[in-house]
């Protein structure tokens, strides 16, 4: 069964190389968003830093890795380049609150920019140079998960470890000036060391955390070893065995559009239409926290509540609402963040989804219990996912009234985005769990005046800042 074939006769690879190595000009509006969107990741990381999942999974890195050069955001490591890397990419996304491009289902920003930031720091590069490689990274990473249609899930593949390898490997092969063949080369490489399962799903397990970072490192070894004209496959993407034949099932390859790879490169940006996170959770859920939120903040009690019905795109189910059993007993904080009954469960009792929600007594509360024993599940096919991650709320009450809302464009979709501002606060109130509002304030001020920033490692100094005093 054969995917589509690209419609030119160049290879994706040499494309998205051509556009990586090429890129100057960039729109104000689209730079500009690129910076809050990194400021969102930085602000990510500083909200988990005291997670007991950061301590223990940096400590392991660095107990590997041995000592180096590269700090670390918010933590006391100095480690080899690609450890901090592997480090940041895993603080960024441990808490599922970063930032998510919707077509392509994919956290693109939390490997790239760990890719980015350390290198950069190591090479004493610009903040324009590394503004230029992110955004560089993010618009081809975007086009190549898009392309296969959110197939990638379905064979139990996490995109933001699979494409983000690729997407880092363009970050860092920019970075070290490599050529437009050479930045082919790094994604050919890349198509042997990306990785991502979706198994941590049934259990809560940590390995989702590890997979952005992962790539970052990937990336970071795909372009050095491209640096130094490795040979490696040229159709990394639809080559007989490339990522799209090797990581999609038969029925998603049918539906794999190649051409969305390579479309509107330099012309449409994909900076755009990544959506930024309203809730520490996995974006398939949002629309019906949110409806919840609604509904309670309508006055409903959920004591009187007698049947719950969630209504969700049928791409969302495996991810947020199977198994059952398991989803209405989440263990852990991480199964919490992939669980409809719980989600809507917190929304419907207490008006809220944010931290503290997803702390261990708060998950098994006891009307909490009760209300996500009573939450089913339907698949709505009107819901057009993955454009949107829609969804809607139904509660039966016991008088017989039934009560609903519905989210039919999830709020942070693009075309119901967080304003920059939006973003900032966003970022104050994550760094205000363990930051000062002065040294919150120096590093939003460095993010965006990135363009004019003379050298990486002025980031990187402050972002591995104190205690909050």
């Amino acid at each position: 069964m054969a995917a589509v074939p690209v419609p030119v006769s160049r290879k994706i690879s040499e494309q998205l190389g051509d556009f990586a190595a090429g890129l100057q000009t960039i729109p104000r509006r689209v730079s500009l968003r690129a910076k809050h969107l990194m400021l969102d990741a930085i602000g990510c990381a500083f909200a988990a830093r005291t997670q007991p999942f950061a301590a223990r999974l940096a400590a392991s890195v660095a107990r590997l890795a041995g000592p180096g050069p590269r700090r670390v955001i918010g933590l006391p490591h100095r480690l080899p380049l690609r450890d901090s890397a592997m480090v940041n990419g895993m603080l960024m996304h441990g808490l599922d609150y970063d930032d998510t491009h919707a077509a392509g289902v994919v956290h693109l920003t939390v490997s790239t920019f760990p890719a980015g930031l350390a290198l950069g720091a190591q090479l004493g590069a610009s903040g324009m140079q590394l503004l230029l490689a992110y955004i560089a990274g993010v618009e081809a990473g975007a086009r190549v998960a898009a392309a296969a249609k959110g197939g990638f899930h379905q064979a139990g593949f996490h995109p933001t470890g699979l494409v983000g390898a690729f997407a880092a490997a363009l970050v860092a092969g920019r970075l070290m000036g490599l050529s437009p063949a050479q930045l082919a080369g790094a994604q050919g490489i890349a198509l042997s060391l990306a990785s991502g399962s979706l198994q941590f799903l049934d259990d809560g397990a940590w390995t989702k955390r590890i997979h952005p970072g992962w790539a970052a490192a990937g990336g970071i070894t795909a372009a050095s070893l491209a640096a130094d004209d490795i040979p490696a496959p040229l159709e990394a993407y639809e080559g007989r065995f490339g990522l799209y034949r090797s990581h999609l099932p038969p029925a998603a390859l049918e539906q794999c559009d190649l051409s969305l790879a390579t479309a509107g490169l330099g012309t449409v940006w994909e900076i755009e239409n990544v959506a930024v996170k309203p809730f520490p959770a996995c974006h398939l859920l949002h629309a019906c926290a949110d409806a919840a939120i609604a509904l309670h903040r309508a006055g409903i009690d959920p004591e009187r509540v007698r049947s719950v019905r969630a209504r969700v795109p049928e791409g969302a189910v495996s991810a947020v609402c199977e198994p059952v059993a398991a989803k209405r007993r989440p263990k852990s904080d991480y199964d919490a963040k992939f669980s409809i009954p719980y989600a809507v469960a917190s929304g419907l009792a207490r008006g809220r989804l944010g931290l503290a929600e997803l702390e261990p007594e708060a998950l098994v509360e006891p009307r909490i219990e009760r209300l996500m024993d009573k939450v089913e599940y339907s698949i709505d096919p009107t819901l057009e996912f993955p454009r949107y991650y829609g969804g809607e709320v139904v509660v039966a009450l016991d008088d017989g009234r039934t009560l609903s809302e519905r989210v039919a464009v999830n709020r942070g979709n693009p075309e119901r985005p967080l304003a920059n501002a939006e973003i900032e606060a966003k970022f104050f109130e994550n760094c205000s769990l363990t930051l000062d509002e002065n040294t919150s304030r120096t590093i939003r001020d460095l993010v965006l005046g990135l363009d004019e920033l003379p050298n990486v490692v002025q980031l990187e100094d402050v972002l591995s800042s104190p205690e909050k005093q």
